[in-house]
């Protein structure tokens, strides 16, 4: 199949105009243009995100896999690694199972481009919706078969406070998983620790981490800098946002911003089942006996109506409240959806660009950042 496309190209640090031209399912070539028409962007990546449509990643079928990949298209995502919860053994070993079944299929939706292994290696104290039953330290019998599945599995995350953190933190990394902190109240320390194991990314800034306020509640003097703090200061750590406009306020996705660079700060959606759903009563995780859930006010709840439960925006929503909260250039806030996720899941040899010879993952958006087409592989899938 062959197509043109031309419009306002975003690049990685410009815009242009000109001409995509599309043949198998690849940039065939890219030829200079006026610049008018619409936006032309790489595809949106989404590196942390559990569901969508009332189909969640756990609940383990090909089914729900399809079901998430082709709501989170209709928001501009064409990449995706699909992300576990909290569950028990079983549970998640069917996930991966289903996950290595739908690896780079034709979805009509997103590709999924592998696992996010999260959980059950999170801190009770940091464990946000996630099923506090199931929390567990990792332990060399049950994480050695999780690791077979290292061919599906690009990330996984671990609270490295937790007992035997290193032990499966270098495991992971013998067999070429990418490591992630997150739900997690280390120290500093543990933080400096977890990087010499080979820690390069933490999960969602500002949320389920320690910092200074809370360690401070089991410390006397002096206060010490916990992950939120160490973070913000290690250029090595790449990090994400959930630019939902509940999660964090505009000064926090700005602070964010200033700090890391849109080099190392990802855009995520952190999505749950009822994204694309109306407010109501949902399941965080497996539809057999994950956590119970609320939709509201543009946000996951827990029943108490107080605490966040994870998101139910797309990532075109976080482009666009993104692009509200800070002073980034264009070019850059599209990088935090596109290029940077990829670079941190090591996918950008394929994708995160408009370049030849790259896949032809391409969004078509208005002049505010609204989709009008999405392009997966050369074929128009939405719009």
């Amino acid at each position: 199949m062959t197509a043109s496309l031309a419009g306002r190209l975003i690049l990685p640090d410009r815009i242009v105009g000109g001409t995509l031209e599309i043949a198998e399912g690849r940039i065939a070539a890219i030829h200079p243009g006026p610049e008018t028409g619409p936006y032309l962007a790489p595809g949106w990546i989404d590196l942390h995100i559990h569901g969508g449509d009332n189909a969640d990643f756990m609940d383990g079928t090909p089914e729900a896999f399809a079901t998430v990949c082709r709501a989170h298209a209709r928001h501009g995502t064409t990449a995706l690694l699909a992300t576990s919860t909290v569950g028990t053994h079983e549970q998640i070993i069917r996930f991966l199972q289903t996950c290595r079944a739908m690896l780079h299929r034709d979805t009509g939706g997103a590709i999924v481009c592998g696992a996010h292994f999260y959980g059950p290696y999170f801190a009770e104290k940091a464990r946000g919706c996630h099923l506090g039953g199931a929390l567990r330290p990792p332990l060399a019998p049950e994480y050695e078969e999780y690791l077979t599945y290292a061919d599906v599995i690009r990330t996984a995350t671990i609270a490295p406070e937790l007992p035997e953190a290193e032990a499966f933190a270098r495991a992971c990394m013998a067999s070429g998983v990418r490591l992630n902190l997150g739900h997690s109240h280390a120290t500093w320390e543990q933080v400096e620790a977890a990087r010499a194991w080979g820690a390069r990314h933490v999960d969602h800034l500002f949320c389920a981490m320690s910092d200074r306020a809370r360690l401070r509640q089991s410390q006397t003097y002096p206060m010490r800098g916990g992950l939120m703090e160490a973070t913000l200061y290690f250029d090595d750590l790449t990090t994400e946002v959930i630019a939902d406009g509940k999660h964090l306020a505009p000064e926090l996705l700005r602070l964010a911003y200033k700090v890391k660079g849109a080099d190392r700060l990802a855009l995520v959606t952190d999505a749950n089942r009822a994204l694309d759903m109306p407010d109501g009563t949902y399941v965080f995780g497996p539809c057999d006996g994950g956590e119970p859930i609320l939709r509201r006010d543009g946000v996951g709840l827990m029943p108490d109506g107080q605490s966040l439960a994870s998101g139910v925006m797309g990532l075109d929503h976080a482009v666009r409240t993104m692009r509200e909260a800070t002073d980034a250039p264009l070019p850059e806030v599209i990088r935090m959806a596109s290029l940077t996720p990829a670079r941190i899941a090591g996918l950008d040899a394929e994708r995160g660009s408009l370049a030849v010879g790259k896949r032809a993952d391409v969004l078509i958006l208005d002049e505010t950042l609204h989709l009008q087409e999405v392009w997966i592989a050369g074929k128009r899938v939405v719009g």
